[in-house]
């Protein structure tokens, strides 16, 4: 991975909806760290720290360093609960990793090549089903994200989950169900062409209308 993100959090003795509000009055965001069969700790950190790193993309599919003193915890980012009508995080769950344990996270999809696609050039519209996959590997081979290679589609045709080319080591958990569970991702289908006859139920709609 290219990115690294590191940051400094504090640990909190007081919890409850009041203390939480304090903390947030205060410019901080409280959160817990938890898993790889360890007790859970509560943390606070800088709020304006936190949403900076959030602007990355990265960072939400990403082992991250968390500094706690003199110990330093190696989390993913597993929950964000937001305000519903302001921009401020309420809270953030951290999951510890253990490098010996696979991890189950979503990274987003990068789409490649659409413009060349064959598809888009005989006039197809794309359509994007899924912008993230959940996969399943070892922290060290988890990826940032995953691409998607539309330099053949056609149009009239869809890339699924099985289509996906995934980095080594890495696998995509749903694919190990049914068939039912390998969505499709992106397709290119037809523009809709607007005929005489299209255009003239239209116009009578229109004079109904003013009617």
């Amino acid at each position: 991975m290219s990115n690294s993100f590191e940051f400094k959090a504090e640990l909190r003795d007081d919890t409850g909806k009041g203390a939480s509000r304090r903390l947030r009055h205060a410019g901080l965001v409280p959160g817990i760290i938890y898993g790889a069969h360890q007790d859970p700790v509560m943390i606070t950190m800088p709020h304006n720290e936190l949403v900076h790193n959030l602007e990355n993309e990265a960072f939400y599919s990403h082992v991250l360093g968390i500094k706690l003193g003199r110990k330093k915890e190696k989390v993913i980012l597993k929950d964000l609960q937001r305000h519903p009508s302001k921009p401020f995080v309420m809270h953030a769950d951290f999951l510890r990793i253990d490098e010996k344990e696979a991890l189950r996270v979503h990274v987003p999809l990068h789409f490649i090549n659409e413009a060349g696609a064959p598809g888009v050039k005989a006039g197809g519209r794309i359509s994007h089903t899924l912008t993230d996959v959940e996969v399943s590997c070892l922290p060290k081979d988890l990826p940032e994200f995953i691409e998607v290679d539309m330099a053949a589609m056609e149009v009239g045709q869809a890339l699924h989950l099985s289509d996906l080319v995934l980095p080594k080591n890495v696998e995509i958990p749903a694919l190990a169900q049914d068939a039912s569970h390998d969505l499709s991702v992106v397709s290119i289908h037809a523009a809709r062409v607007s005929t005489e006859e299209d255009e003239t139920v239209e116009a009578e709609g229109g004079d109904e209308a003013e009617e």
